[in-house]
């Protein structure tokens, strides 16, 4: 597996005894899953096929072919697996789009233009989307106030903090 992998769901507990599994899904559209070979972070590969809402049959994918998951131990087993695509399978975006995944590892740039960190990490607990800066592992609530230029194939994001958060050089 080469290249950023991005997390688009997670296998969560059996449904029913026949290998059916709930899975939480990352996506807007969850039905786009069943269009990916989805990856493990062993580097197992799933196809995965919806029954109805958030519940799918798995198949494992080998050289052989598609191996479908049908009893209820063995979906056991994969609860909590994490399923991945690489970044390079999504679609291209449109202009001034990205993914939130692109911004990982963008130089922030205070208004200056002077950089005061890296993007770390995107963290989206469901109360809005904020930004993990390195160093110090500052959190910014990712805002058109707070991050109102976002240039990802210039490589920075320009971050004005709130008041409320002090931004320090760090020594």
């Amino acid at each position: 597996m080469t290249g950023q992998l991005i997390l688009m769901g997670v296998i969560g507990k059996p449904h029913g005894v026949r290998g059916q599994v709930r899975v939480n899904v990352f996506a807007e559209d969850p039905e786009v899953l069943e269009t990916y070979t989805l990856t493990d972070r062993k580097g197992r590969q799933f196809a995965l096929e919806w029954a109805h809402d958030n519940v799918a049959s798995l198949s494992e994918v080998t050289a052989k072919g598609k191996r479908r998951i049908t009893d209820r131990n063995e979906a056991e087993a994969l609860t909590n697996v994490e399923l991945f695509i690489p970044r390079a399978a999504l679609p291209e975006t449109e202009e001034e789009e990205f993914y939130l995944a692109d911004l990982i590892g963008l130089a922030a740039r205070d208004e200056t233009g002077a950089e005061i960190g890296r993007v770390e990490n995107v963290l989206d607990y469901g109360a809005g989307t904020s930004l993990e800066l390195s160093p110090g592992g500052r959190l910014l609530p990712f805002t058109k106030a707070c991050v109102p230029v976002v240039d990802v194939a210039g490589g920075y994001v320009v971050v004005l903090p709130p008041d409320e958060i002090e931004v320090r050089e760090e020594a």
